[in-house]
């Protein structure tokens, strides 16, 4: 194979066709549903769980310092995704610009980490959700057993837990079963229809906003602001307040989906930017006053619980709110499962159509004009992961992979300026190639302060990815059938 063949670039006029033919999905979405799908994929569990154990472990009462860090790294990261949205308006997101740019391997490399932001990110998030539904339930007087809201692995280490549970022969029935139902019911809506699902998650945005707004306006009475100096504003320096935002950049994970729904919006060139960039600021400007009133109701280092925002109502003796609370993070985790599982499917759905994934995962349904089957396929895997699989192993891969994402982003910018200057840009980042270049040195920053046995799970995660895309990719692309061969990279 001849190296040049493995940097082949799709044409930015076969991105163009696709925008036009029959097998396309149905234009629905405008600005507010966009932003609304931003924030949505955006506040959820990062916020709700991740909070406390950065704040602990690390930053002290400077974590509002380390969500400024990791909001600037993402707002460098969003003028970039900006730009490419506005000139490819089509589904794939961070894939589909990178096989413009730097051609069908980076493409592919891309494709196969975005796996870990959406599929494997969203495990997660259905476990985390399946966690606050169980606490809530638990709070009206209902309670599940507890082998429907533990997975195996964890339930093998509470021998009472394996004995309760009814057993299949000599193995335990042991699954969270809450992840289970409401992945198959996110999955289900999302088969109906982009709009609907859409309007379900402005839905569930309103009311995670009210709930944040909740949060807010009753812990800013009871803020003690020598709570922020003691005993140190930065217990660990500079290095923890780093560390910190490495941590909760989770927390941050999700605007890039806005632009995986390019190929759905009334009016992409002018939305999806609008639609990335303002969901982005609204979430930041959230993010630090949480922030800043969570540091400085309760101490800092109270904080390693799973529940933070919660705790920190209890803390203050506002019991009332601290159960409101639980109802919000139900409804901000339902909307990031929603919105990622949108996403996921519609990058598999772009492999697919251009040969990198076998052709049935390109079929768009006949009625709702949704892609079905990559949908239903995401929903199982997901579903089956969020049931019986621990919420640890999940959470360390998602990071890398999308600060990863981010940083072939930024570069693409830079290259894609320079061999097609004169392609019309509806948005243009500001300051290439130095902005670009900051987006990927601020990214490549908190890749750094990953620990390293993430770095080892995410080279092998890639090296399982390369794996398929030599067996089965490079003999079914069509690009390299009909697009243009770039020149070796």
């Amino acid at each position: 194979m001849a190296r040049s063949q493995l940097f082949a670039r799709k044409p930015m006029s076969m991105l163009y066709e696709e925008m036009k033919g029959e097998n396309r999905l149905r234009r629905v979405l405008g600005p507010v549903q966009l932003t609304a799908m931003g924030v949505g994929a955006v506040i959820g569990t990062g916020i709700f769980v991740l909070t406390g154990q950065a704040a602990h472990d690390r930053t002290g009462p400077a974590l509002m310092l380390s969500f400024v860090v990791s909001g600037l790294a993402c707002i460098f990261a969003a003028l970039c995704y900006a730009e490419f949205a506005s000139m490819a308006p089509v589904a794939g997101s961070a894939y589909t610009y990178a096989y413009a740019t730097l051609g069908e391997l980076f493409a592919w490399i891309i494709g196969w980490d975005l796996i870990l932001e959406y599929a494997v990110g969203n495990v997660a998030v259905a476990i985390g959700w399946a966690g606050y539904f169980d606490s809530l339930l638990r709070g009206l007087g209902l309670e599940l057993p507890r082998w429907l809201v533990t997975d195996l692995r964890t339930a093998l280490h509470n021998p009472d837990l394996v004995a309760a549970a009814p057993h299949l022969g000599p193995i335990p029935i042991v699954f969270n079963l809450p992840a289970l139902v409401i992945v198959a019911i996110i999955t289900g809506v999302l088969v109906i229809g982009t709009k609907e699902s859409a309007w379900v998650n402005t839905m569930m945005v309103v009311i995670k906003v009210a709930i944040i707004g909740l949060f807010l306006i009753v812990g800013l009475n009871y803020v003690r602001p020598e709570q922020w100096t003691t005993p140190a504003f930065a217990p660990n320096g500079i290095k923890g307040i780093s560390v910190g935002a490495a941590i909760i950049f989770f927390s941050y994970i999700g605007f890039d989906a806005v632009s995986t729904a390019s190929e759905e919006a009334r009016n992409p060139q002018r939305d999806i930017p609008r639609g990335i960039i303002w969901s982005l600021i609204i979430c930041t400007a959230l993010y630090i006053a949480i922030a800043l009133v969570l540091t400085g109701i309760i101490p800092w280092d109270q904080l390693n619980v799973p529940d933070p925002l919660a705790v920190a109502l209890q803390y203050i003796h506002a019991d009332w709110a601290a159960g409101i609370l639980a109802l919000g993070a139900v409804a901000a985790m339902t909307s990031v499962l929603l919105v990622f599982q949108l996403g996921q499917a519609r990058i598999f759905m772009s492999m697919a159509r251009d040969g990198l994934l076998p052709p049935w995962a390109s079929k768009i349904h006949p009625k709702y004009k949704t892609p079905h089957v990559t949908t239903i396929i995401t929903g199982i895997f997901v579903a089956v992961s969020a049931a019986f699989a621990p919420i640890g192993w999940v959470l360390e891969l998602t990071n890398i992979g999308t600060l990863f994402a981010f940083v072939i982003v930024a570069v693409g910018i830079i290259v894609l300026r320079r061999r097609d200057p004169s392609r019309p840009r509806p948005f243009k980042t500001p300051w290439v190639p130095v902005l670009p270049i900051v987006s990927a040195a601020f990214c490549f920053y908190l890749m750094y302060n990953l620990p390293l046995l993430t770095w080892l799970r995410f080279g092998l995660w890639m090296g399982i990815g390369i794996a398929i895309y030599f067996l089965y990719s490079v003999r079914h692309s069509r690009v390299r059938r009909e697009g243009e061969v770039g020149p070796s990279i």
